[in-house]
């Protein structure tokens, strides 16, 4: 397993920008998949984007296509979430989480999360 502390979450106007940080301690960060999730008030969690440990692939739910870029830096042992042109709908608490999958959008595969932070998108 891999301890993950999320940071960079708060209060942003529609069309701004946030860049959350996932800082990780523990097992190896460069042999995990890193994976962001989200989970709006009275809805399921679901996926917003990854970046792979093999080959840096990144991948991204439809909804944020185009607006959001996850990164990592394995020197730093930390992944990104920059978040551009936000919308309200993007209000939710955002979660990173880890897994030794090469890929996946699935939240059951990803054993190990962080606490999350809340992102707030105003109209």
């Amino acid at each position: 397993q891999v301890q993950l502390v999320e940071s960079g979450g708060g209060l942003v106007q529609a069309g701004g920008s946030l860049r959350l940080s996932c800082a990780a301690s523990g097992r190896s960060f460069s042999s995990f998949t890193m994976g962001w999730f989200r989970q709006a008030p009275g809805k399921e969690p679901e996926f917003v984007g990854a970046i792979s440990w093999k080959n840096f692939a990144t991948y991204y739910a439809n909804p944020v296509k185009g607006r959001f870029t996850v990164s990592r830096d394995n020197a730093k042992n930390t992944a990104y979430l920059q978040m551009n042109s936000l919308k309200p709908e993007d209000t939710a608490v955002y979660y990173c989480a880890a897994t030794q999958l090469r890929a996946s959008v699935t939240n059951s595969d990803f054993g190990s999360w962080g606490q999350g932070t809340q992102v707030t998108v105003s109209s």
